[in-house]
């Protein structure tokens, strides 16, 4: 009986001895280790982020299966070079698809007198840990008037605006500022010191005016008459690369319409060097007018149909954007 009792003690003491032990062990390897585990929690998520957003990057791919199998991170939306050349497929499309030029000159003919106007880019439009760049791509449609986001526009790190845009007397609905002025020959306009002139070349031509309007000023015609010289920063000009048309053709807008809109060329440029984007003044006014904002014009309709572009096709595309959570869409 007495073994048994000092047997049953001896086991006792054992079974205290290693649980004192173990709570010890706990205290101090495991307590450590747990008070990191919310560090641990919330670093992967800022790490695993390309940008400085608080919310989300464009640039981050994960979330949406549509986004992904549209947008390629590869693409390099602006000229840089003439080593910076075209597939010969692009190439093709791009020289006979949209407007024909009607010479004989090769596109590094073109480029290498251009290079001589303008520096080649520098800027480097990859996304920083430590930056959230936000861009306000501004359509312009009649919508914008009487919407009150002129505030909310000049907010944007960038303002992209396109075409004949017109701010003045429109600040309280447009904004004010602009950083990035999106052209074509056809609807040049000087820009102001601090704008990037970015040119959409629809055309072997276009590049040949731009080099001409911000020199000798000897081409005056494209298919129609054309500005001249045009005044712009030749530092901050930028030509977006015939290949992105081809892309945002293929990618995006899907083969509708010959090739895609200057507003639709906007948006998906904004979507590889900004971090958020949010869209304003597009499709048509509250009364179903299609028509720029400043302006009056009873037939804005006709701006719908423009049988090289398709308007519904563009439309459901940036809707869908909106709902997949890559833009912010101000109607």
């Amino acid at each position: 009986m007495l073994l048994r009792r000092k047997a049953c003690a001896a086991l006792i003491f054992a079974i205290l001895f290693l649980m004192l032990a173990s709570q010890s062990i706990q205290r101090r390897h495991f307590l450590p280790l747990s008070l990191t585990l919310p560090v641990i929690a919330v670093m992967p998520t800022s790490r695993e982020r390309s940008c400085g957003c608080v919310e989300s990057c464009l640039s981050d791919l994960g979330g949406s299966n549509w986004f992904q199998q549209r947008y390629d991170p590869q693409q390099q939306p602006v000229l840089r070079s003439t080593n910076n050349l075209m597939d010969p497929t692009e190439l093709r499309w791009w020289l006979v698809h949209l407007q024909r030029s009607g010479n004989n000159r090769t596109l590094e003919e073109v480029m290498a007198e251009m290079f001589k106007v303008i520096p080649s880019p520098t800027v480097d439009f990859r996304p920083l840990p430590s930056l959230c760049h936000t861009c306000a791509v501004v359509g312009n449609s009649g919508r914008l008037r009487q919407s009150g986001n002129g505030k909310l526009i000049d907010s944007h790190h960038s303002v992209l605006r396109m075409n004949k845009a017109v701010t003045r007397g429109f600040e309280k609905d447009v904004g004010n500022r602009t950083t990035h002025h999106f052209v074509y020959p056809e609807s040049a306009v000087d820009v102001g010191g601090g704008v990037s002139l970015v040119l959409l070349p629809f055309k072997l031509r276009d590049i040949e005016w731009l080099t001409s309007a911000l020199s000798t000023g000897k081409v005056k015609m494209t298919y129609m008459r054309v500005k001249d010289r045009v005044a712009a920063d030749k530092n901050k000009v930028l030509v977006v690369n015939p290949a992105f048309f081809k892309y945002v053709h293929d990618h995006w807008t899907e083969h509708h319409g010959r090739y895609p809109s200057t507003g639709m060329l906007a948006i998906i440029f904004a979507l590889h060097i900004c971090d958020q984007v949010s869209v304003f003044g597009y499709g048509a006014d509250q009364q179903g007018n299609w028509h720029h904002y400043w302006e009056d014009n009873r037939y804005g309709g006709a701006f719908r149909k423009t049988g090289v572009h398709s308007a519904e096709f563009e439309t459901h595309i940036i809707h869908q954007l909106a709902r997949e959570g890559k833009i912010s869409l101000h109607l």
